[in-house]
């Protein structure tokens, strides 16, 4: 590492702490030509992960994003801000491990379902309703049957 004071390439360091949760590592280092310290820091580099929206623009994922409508498909159910964010990361750290670089929306939209799903299928039908973009209500009422007859299958193991 390059001696801010002298400019030399000669230095050790003296101490390393993680930060962040361990995505930065903060090192105290000490010129071993001048004696002078100083502090530098590495950071995980991480390509962003860009999503795919139906008319085939890109931009880059957005937990946020991603955090807001699940919760807005979960207004007034009995499901807390822990449970929403477990979701949203493994839905972020599920995209991390395979090291997707490019999803399509409606892929991430998938993965919201199927945890919703299991959570609160009244939160699970109004994503849904949203997503899929019903269009009448016949395709609504064919969603929710459909969902009847998995629970019913469900209490009948």
């Amino acid at each position: 590492m390059k001696c801010p004071y002298c400019q030399t390439n000669n230095s050790k360091v003296i101490d390393s702490r993680a930060k962040s949760e361990g995505k930065v590592i903060r090192r105290r280092r000490e010129c071993i030509s001048c004696g002078r310290r100083f502090t530098t820091k590495e950071y995980i580099e991480e390509s962003p992960i860009l999503v795919v929206k139906a008319d085939m623009r890109r931009e880059p994922f957005n937990r946020d994003k991603l955090k807001q409508g699940i919760l807005i498909a979960c207004t007034k159910r009995p499901i807390s801000i822990d449970q929403i964010d477990t979701m949203v990361n493994q839905i972020e750290n599920n995209l991390k491990d395979h090291s997707i670089e490019e999803i399509s929306s409606k892929e991430i939209g998938s993965m919201v379902m199927r945890s919703l799903k299991q959570l609160d299928q009244i939160a699970y039908v109004r994503f849904a309703s949203v997503y899929r973009k019903f269009q009448d209500k016949e395709e609504f009422l064919a969603e929710l049957q459909e969902l009847n007859q998995e629970v019913n299958q469900g209490e009948k193991l």
